[in-house]
């Protein structure tokens, strides 16, 4: 017997995809709704009618935009639970494409909580995929104790002085970021996400419909779009490397980010979906560890067999940050999660299934060229 009917919005790519794979393991009925962008899709080995191959048949397909007239609202028929992914990503083009960004990820929020509020309909839960780019900075020890420091100014990076400092000039260490850390979104991707968070919490809490969100750090795996410039630094860095050419790095490479496996993403997802608890609240979903950019390229060169060391730009994009990475104590608390995937395991499941994938186009230096272009690289 089902244990209810999951509508997975963007359900098409890379994390979506994952999603429905463990949805359907739960004995979830299960419809994907998915515009099939040619930025994520154009590249992937698509069916007849324009589908991933590796999307389960079993999921009910529906084709179309949310911000299309009556689209949501027919996609909700016999809906229980909703998990929305469906957005624009990608924070340097949201500094440039700002309408299409704005129109995509929030918009489409406003027409689905809308319709949820005027017409009839079953839905009883919401996840919705928010992300760690709203924290800004991370969190940071400094002499105080742990402090949530302000952007760094203009002054500093044209300057390339990358690290923070307190306001004494003492270094700041990066510490694991908790879910209470005041946001400061430096991208306009960064602020969509924070406005729709706020926006399926606030609606949800209204209509009694319980409603999780989940800031994703950043995660990697199978299916991941590697021709898309804007998509995860694993997935464009191994364009890079399999296309013969060095990883580009911003700044000094010594950034630390926190990388989490699809499968660990999407466990979360399937488990709050599928729990019984009456919950508005947001959690972090990372691995809890932090690595560096260039660790990072040093690690895919290894496993993709390149002599290939990544070369450093010494210089800042607009939008990004220095340091962060998930405290995740919070989600294993009260959903009883923690990852499964080690970072070595998990970047040997990609390697592999881009082994078998086809050939990505490198497209990373067309994007580096843009962001010059609009002044986004200091």
């Amino acid at each position: 017997m089902s244990k209810g009917h999951v509508l997975v919005t963007g359900g098409a790519g890379f994390i979506g995809s994952h999603l429905i794979d463990q949805l359907l393991e739960r004995d979830f009925e299960v419809s994907v709704l998915d515009c099939l962008k040619p930025q994520v899709h154009a590249d992937a080995e698509v069916d007849a009618d324009g589908w991933p191959v590796y999307l389960d048949r079993r999921a009910r397909r529906i084709r179309g935009d949310i911000l299309d007239d009556g689209v949501f609202e027919s996609a909700l028929t016999g809906v229980t639970h909703l998990a929305h992914l469906a957005a624009s990503v990608g924070v340097g083009q949201s500094m440039t494409n700002i309408v299409d960004y704005c129109r995509n990820n929030v918009m489409t929020a406003a027409i689905m909580l809308e319709t949820l509020s005027r017409r009839p309909h079953k839905v009883q839960r919401i996840a919705v995929a928010s992300s760690m780019s709203i924290y800004g900075e991370g969190a940071y020890s400094g002499r105080c104790g742990t402090v949530a420091p302000a952007l760094r100014p203009h002054e500093q990076l044209a300057a390339h002085e990358w690290e923070l400092a307190d306001e004494d000039g003492s270094p700041l260490v990066p510490v694991p970021t908790a879910e209470d850390k005041l946001l400061q979104p430096a991208s306009i991707y960064a602020v969509n996400k924070r406005d729709h968070e706020e926006m399926f919490l606030s609606v949800g809490r209204a209509l009694g419909i319980p409603t999780v969100a989940l800031r994703l750090f950043n995660a990697y795996g199978s299916r991941q779009a590697l021709s898309n410039p804007y998509t995860g630094v694993a997935a464009i860095f191994i364009s890079r490397l399999l296309n013969d050419q060095p990883p580009l790095v911003f700044e000094d490479g010594s950034q630390r980010r926190d990388f989490v496996h699809v499968h660990d993403v999407a466990r979360a997802f399937a488990t709050v979906l599928d729990s019984d608890m009456s919950v508005w609240d947001y959690y972090n979903v990372g691995s809890g560890r932090s690595i560096t950019v260039r660790e990072i390229a040093a690690v895919l060169a290894r496993l993709l067999h390149k002599n290939i060391g990544p070369e450093i730009l010494g210089q800042h994009r607009v939008g990004d940050i220095r340091h962060c990475f998930a405290d995740i104590s919070k989600l294993e608390r009260d959903f009883g999660l923690t990852p499964r995937r080690g970072f070595e395991e998990g970047m040997g499941e990609l390697i592999e299934w881009v082994s078998r994938a086809r050939r990505p186009v490198d497209r990373a230096q067309t994007c580096l060229g843009e962001l010059q272009g609009s002044r986004l690289v200091v």
